[in-house]
């Protein structure tokens, strides 16, 4: 359907597949981790999975940003579309895998937290990448510093849900999404003065 939709809309429509493919290939990356580690659950989910996931979401962005774009907007849309194509799989997944453990608190936190925790995730590497992409001295460091953050961010928010703190990190996503939303709308301000 890629060919039918308006060419704007093709890029992030994409994005979103690719995000649910990576979701699917996390989930058996991490499967295979989970396997061949002998640690927790609790460790996968804080340690391994952060890692792996972040890093399979950068891989689809960094080769938009060198082989088609670096354009900022762009950037932004496919970043956040792919985030969403991978939490709307994995919650999908882990619905369907223990479907008696779904609460309203369960829905909730898996939907505003972890949807909008990989979303945020994946648009920290596209802002940043929009940003170093153009400076040559910065683009390794950078790019590496982006993803450090997304997985840190990641961990820390996996960490929380997983912990008695599960109300303090389903709050996380949806205040980081506020702050940036607010300082995204100030900069366009901004630039329209």
């Amino acid at each position: 359907m890629l060919g039918v939709v308006d060419k704007k809309a093709r890029p992030p429509l994409a994005y979103l597949l690719v995000g649910l493919f990576l979701a699917l290939f996390a989930s058996e990356l991490n499967g295979v981790l989970a396997n061949n580690l002998a640690v927790s659950y609790h460790t996968i989910t804080t340690a391994a999975t952060p890692i792996s996931e972040e890093v399979l979401k950068l891989i689809p962005v960094l080769f938009y940003a060198t082989v088609f774009s670096d354009d900022r907007k762009t950037l932004l849309n496919i970043s956040a579309a792919e985030g969403m194509g991978f939490a709307v799989l994995e919650n999908t997944f882990i619905l369907l895998q223990a479907p008696q453990s779904a609460t309203i608190l369960w829905a909730l936190i898996r939907g505003f937290g972890t949807g909008l925790m990989h979303s945020l995730c994946a648009l920290i590497v596209g802002i940043a990448i929009s940003y170093v992409k153009k400076k040559r001295k910065l683009f390794y460091t950078g790019t590496f510093a982006a993803l450090s953050t997304a997985i840190i961010y990641h961990a820390i928010f996996n960490s929380l849900v997983t912990s008695q703190y599960q109300y303090i990190g389903a709050v996380l996503p949806i205040v980081t999404y506020l702050v940036i939303v607010y300082f995204l709308k100030r900069q366009r301000k901004n630039k329209n003065l």
